[in-house]
Protein backbone atom coordinates (compact mmCIF):
# COMPACT_ATOMS: atom_id res chain seq x y z
CA UNK A 1 0.00 0.00 0.00
CA UNK A 2 3.25 2.25 0.62
CA UNK A 3 3.94 1.75 -2.77
CA UNK A 4 1.12 2.11 -4.09
CA UNK A 5 0.41 5.57 -2.32
CA UNK A 6 4.37 6.39 -3.09
CA UNK A 7 3.31 6.29 -6.83
CA UNK A 8 -0.03 7.97 -6.79
CA UNK A 9 2.20 10.99 -4.94
CA UNK A 10 5.09 11.42 -7.67
CA UNK A 11 2.00 11.64 -10.14
CA UNK A 12 0.62 13.97 -8.51
CA UNK A 13 3.27 16.09 -8.42
CA UNK A 14 4.90 15.41 -11.84
CA UNK A 15 1.36 16.56 -13.21
CA UNK A 16 1.06 19.88 -10.95
CA UNK A 17 3.82 21.50 -13.53
CA UNK A 18 3.62 25.49 -14.67
CA UNK A 19 0.89 26.46 -16.02
CA UNK A 20 2.63 27.87 -19.43
CA UNK A 21 1.28 27.31 -22.35
CA UNK A 22 3.18 26.36 -25.00
CA UNK A 23 3.16 28.89 -27.90
CA UNK A 24 3.14 27.80 -31.70
CA UNK A 25 4.19 29.40 -34.15
CA UNK A 26 2.36 29.62 -37.44
CA UNK A 27 4.13 30.78 -40.82
CA UNK A 28 2.17 30.70 -44.15
CA UNK A 29 4.42 30.19 -47.13
CA UNK A 30 2.82 32.43 -49.74
CA UNK A 31 2.34 30.68 -53.29
CA UNK A 32 3.76 32.63 -56.01
CA UNK A 33 1.31 32.60 -59.65
CA UNK A 34 2.64 31.93 -62.73
CA UNK A 35 0.83 33.10 -65.97
CA UNK A 36 2.32 32.87 -69.15
CA UNK A 37 1.36 34.59 -72.09
CA UNK A 38 1.37 33.51 -75.94
CA UNK A 39 4.17 35.61 -77.57
CA UNK A 40 3.06 35.80 -81.07
CA UNK A 41 5.69 38.55 -82.14
CA UNK A 42 9.09 39.00 -81.64
CA UNK A 43 11.13 42.39 -81.44
CA UNK A 44 12.95 41.68 -84.33
CA UNK A 45 10.08 39.46 -86.04
CA UNK A 46 9.75 40.05 -90.11
CA UNK A 47 6.35 42.22 -90.30
CA UNK A 48 5.62 40.49 -93.33
CA UNK A 49 5.19 37.18 -91.53
CA UNK A 50 2.13 36.19 -89.00
CA UNK A 51 3.05 33.26 -86.88
CA UNK A 52 -0.07 31.87 -85.83
CA UNK A 53 -0.53 28.48 -83.38
CA UNK A 54 -4.16 27.17 -83.01
CA UNK A 55 -5.25 24.12 -80.79
CA UNK A 56 -7.85 21.87 -81.29
CA UNK A 57 -9.19 19.42 -78.70
CA UNK A 58 -11.07 16.16 -77.69
CA UNK A 59 -14.59 18.24 -77.13
CA UNK A 60 -14.44 19.51 -81.02
CA UNK A 61 -12.98 23.27 -79.79
CA UNK A 62 -10.73 25.65 -81.23
CA UNK A 63 -8.81 27.59 -78.05
CA UNK A 64 -9.25 30.88 -80.79
CA UNK A 65 -12.21 32.23 -82.09
CA UNK A 66 -10.62 34.81 -83.83
CA UNK A 67 -7.31 35.77 -85.71
CA UNK A 68 -6.18 38.59 -87.30
CA UNK A 69 -3.59 39.08 -89.60
CA UNK A 70 -2.75 41.99 -92.31
CA UNK A 71 -3.48 41.65 -95.96
CA UNK A 72 -0.80 40.16 -98.50
CA UNK A 73 1.15 38.86 -95.31
CA UNK A 74 2.58 35.28 -95.17
CA UNK A 75 1.07 33.60 -92.47
CA UNK A 76 2.51 30.34 -91.01
CA UNK A 77 0.03 28.66 -89.30
CA UNK A 78 0.65 25.47 -86.70
CA UNK A 79 -2.51 23.30 -85.81
CA UNK A 80 -1.80 21.45 -82.69
CA UNK A 81 -4.41 18.47 -81.70
CA UNK A 82 -4.28 18.52 -77.46
CA UNK A 83 -6.31 15.42 -77.75
CA UNK A 84 -5.83 11.96 -77.19
CA UNK A 85 -8.51 10.49 -79.71
CA UNK A 86 -6.85 9.20 -82.93
CA UNK A 87 -7.99 10.44 -86.29
CA UNK A 88 -9.91 8.03 -87.05
CA UNK A 89 -12.52 9.39 -84.20
CA UNK A 90 -11.28 13.00 -83.27
CA UNK A 91 -9.33 14.09 -86.74
CA UNK A 92 -8.95 17.96 -87.01
CA UNK A 93 -8.18 20.34 -89.55
CA UNK A 94 -8.06 23.62 -90.38
CA UNK A 95 -9.28 25.34 -93.02
CA UNK A 96 -10.07 28.58 -94.16
CA UNK A 97 -12.74 29.42 -97.06
CA UNK A 98 -13.24 32.04 -99.62
CA UNK A 99 -15.33 34.78 -98.57
CA UNK A 100 -18.31 33.56 -100.95
CA UNK A 101 -18.04 30.34 -99.63
CA UNK A 102 -20.98 28.44 -98.17
CA UNK A 103 -20.19 27.05 -94.42
CA UNK A 104 -23.08 25.23 -94.12
CA UNK A 105 -22.63 23.64 -97.55
CA UNK A 106 -18.65 22.84 -97.10
CA UNK A 107 -19.15 21.34 -94.09
CA UNK A 108 -21.90 18.79 -94.97
CA UNK A 109 -19.85 18.18 -98.57
CA UNK A 110 -16.95 17.46 -96.33
CA UNK A 111 -18.12 14.64 -93.96
CA UNK A 112 -18.79 12.88 -97.38
CA UNK A 113 -15.11 13.12 -98.54
CA UNK A 114 -12.74 10.70 -96.70
CA UNK A 115 -10.85 9.95 -99.44
CA UNK A 116 -9.38 13.57 -100.02
CA UNK A 117 -9.02 14.27 -96.43
CA UNK A 118 -12.33 15.95 -96.00
CA UNK A 119 -12.01 18.11 -98.42
CA UNK A 120 -14.51 18.14 -101.13
CA UNK A 121 -12.28 17.55 -104.33
CA UNK A 122 -15.39 19.50 -106.27
CA UNK A 123 -14.85 22.46 -104.03
CA UNK A 124 -11.44 23.03 -103.50
CA UNK A 125 -11.64 26.73 -105.24
CA UNK A 126 -13.61 27.60 -101.91
CA UNK A 127 -10.53 26.96 -99.78
CA UNK A 128 -7.95 29.52 -99.61
CA UNK A 129 -5.89 27.16 -97.11
CA UNK A 130 -6.00 24.00 -95.22
CA UNK A 131 -3.89 21.56 -93.41
CA UNK A 132 -3.91 17.74 -93.01
CA UNK A 133 -5.92 15.68 -91.04
CA UNK A 134 -4.24 15.09 -87.65
CA UNK A 135 -4.95 13.03 -84.47
CA UNK A 136 -4.26 13.44 -81.20
CA UNK A 137 -0.76 14.34 -80.06
CA UNK A 138 0.14 15.77 -83.76
CA UNK A 139 0.84 18.87 -84.94
CA UNK A 140 1.06 20.18 -88.58
CA UNK A 141 2.03 23.78 -90.29
CA UNK A 142 0.68 25.44 -93.34
CA UNK A 143 2.24 28.64 -94.87
CA UNK A 144 -0.13 30.93 -97.19
CA UNK A 145 -1.00 34.31 -98.24
CA UNK A 146 -3.76 36.21 -96.51
CA UNK A 147 -6.28 37.04 -98.93
CA UNK A 148 -7.36 40.74 -99.72
CA UNK A 149 -8.76 42.75 -96.43
CA UNK A 150 -12.62 41.01 -95.14
CA UNK A 151 -13.76 38.94 -92.99
CA UNK A 152 -13.48 35.39 -93.51
CA UNK A 153 -14.42 32.05 -91.77
CA UNK A 154 -12.42 29.42 -90.62
CA UNK A 155 -13.56 25.67 -89.82
CA UNK A 156 -13.00 21.51 -89.25
CA UNK A 157 -14.05 20.11 -91.92
CA UNK A 158 -13.70 16.67 -90.31
CA UNK A 159 -17.63 15.00 -90.33
CA UNK A 160 -19.80 17.39 -87.78
CA UNK A 161 -16.97 19.65 -86.26
CA UNK A 162 -17.79 22.40 -88.48
CA UNK A 163 -21.30 23.48 -86.13
CA UNK A 164 -18.64 24.10 -83.30
CA UNK A 165 -14.66 24.10 -84.63
CA UNK A 166 -15.23 27.41 -86.66
CA UNK A 167 -14.22 31.00 -86.04
CA UNK A 168 -12.94 34.38 -87.77
CA UNK A 169 -9.90 34.94 -89.86
CA UNK A 170 -9.87 38.90 -90.07
CA UNK A 171 -7.89 40.66 -92.72
CA UNK A 172 -6.81 44.44 -92.19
Amino acid sequence: MKKLLLVFAAALVMSCGDNKKEEKTEMKIGTQKTVEKEVTEDIDADPNLAVITIEGNDQMKFNKSEIRVKAGQKVKLTLKHVGKMSEEVMGHNWALLTADADMATIGQAAALAKETDYIPADMKDKFIAHTEMIGGGETTTIEFDAPAAGTYTFLCTFPGHYALMQGKFIVE
